[in-house]
């Protein structure tokens, strides 16, 4: 699946296809990368090594990872999964991460509106993200415009590495 997207300067092809092993080792740099910027996941470098990482990203029963590339390069991905079992199970989860090489180029769009399509395929009703970085703007507007809203905030639940204790959101999405 190819979507385009368009910065205020130029068009992008952004190609998405589900993950394989192959993937894995891109996945799991970007990821430690992200970890240690420390802006948006609440995750230690330390404590999501790479089984724990692989096991995240792409082995936990029903998850659903797929890859974005932009001119044949890595540029991100998603995980999706179920957010709770039992009763809870119609609400998708998901996570995601961009390359920084890839940001502000309409990659997340494109992960973001994938997500979206996947959960409706397979049966989901909604999709909640239970830890949204408040000061995560990017994130915040983009999940926004795509139908979120934030239905709760834990204040000051994340440590922010320059602005420190910032609120979380949970957001949500009917399907």
């Amino acid at each position: 699946m190819s979507i385009q997207a368009i910065t205020d300067t130029k068009a992008w092809q952004v190609d998405l296809r589900p993950a394989t092993a192959q993937d894995f080792p891109a996945i799991y740099a970007l990821f430690q990368h992200i970890l240690k910027e420390g802006l948006t996941y609440s995750y230690s470098p330390e404590e999501m090594g790479e089984e724990r990482s692989r096991h995240y990203w792409m082995e936990a029963e029903g998850t659903h990872c797929y890859v974005a590339e932009v001119d044949g390069k890595f540029a991100g991905c998603f995980a999706l999964r179920i957010n709770r079992s039992g009763r809870g199970s119609h609400v998708a989860n998901a996570s995601f991460i961009v390359h920084p090489d890839h940001r502000s180029k309409g990659v997340g769009r494109a992960l973001g509106l994938r997500a979206i399509e996947l959960a409706k395929s397979l049966g989901y009703k909604a999709i909640q993200y239970n830890f949204v970085v408040s000061a995560n703007d990017v994130a915040v507007r983009l999940w926004k415009s795509l139908g979120y809203t934030i239905i709760g905030t834990m204040p000051a639940g994340f440590q922010h590495p320059t602005l420190g204790l910032v609120d979380v959101y949970m957001m949500h999405r009917y399907l």
